[in-house]
């Protein structure tokens, strides 16, 4: 295991605090299958306001996870970090994992 020095672990937890939020999870998703996606493309994926997704790509922008491209009037965001996908990936995969055992302990349990 590649294991960071005990001096770079509040780095580890910025990045766990930046990926917490599920609003922010929600425009990584949209991000990961889209590729790349405006603010008003965000809004609409995510039924969050506009300043509520604003605020997030802020979060999101300054941890390095997403870049912004601007294009004319508009600016179009990506996924700028490479791991996010395979962390997400990893993630939900246990989860999923999880879920579904507890499913089949309360099938067979009936």
């Amino acid at each position: 295991m590649n294991r960071l020095p005990d001096e770079l672990l509040d780095y580890v937890a910025d990045r766990f605090r930046v990926l917490s939020d599920p609003n922010r999870l929600r425009i990584l998703r949209h991000l990961m299958d889209h590729g790349e996606a405006t603010v008003g493309d965000l809004v609409e994926a995510t039924h969050c306001s506009q300043a509520n997704v604003s605020k997030h790509l802020r979060v999101l922008l300054d941890a390095r996870v997403v870049r912004r491209r601007p294009e004319g009037t508009s600016a179009y965001y990506s996924v700028a970090d490479p791991s996010v996908p395979e962390l997400c990936d990893i993630v939900c995969g246990g989860i999923r994992t999880r879920v579904l055992a507890d499913a089949a302990l309360v099938r067979d349990s009936n």
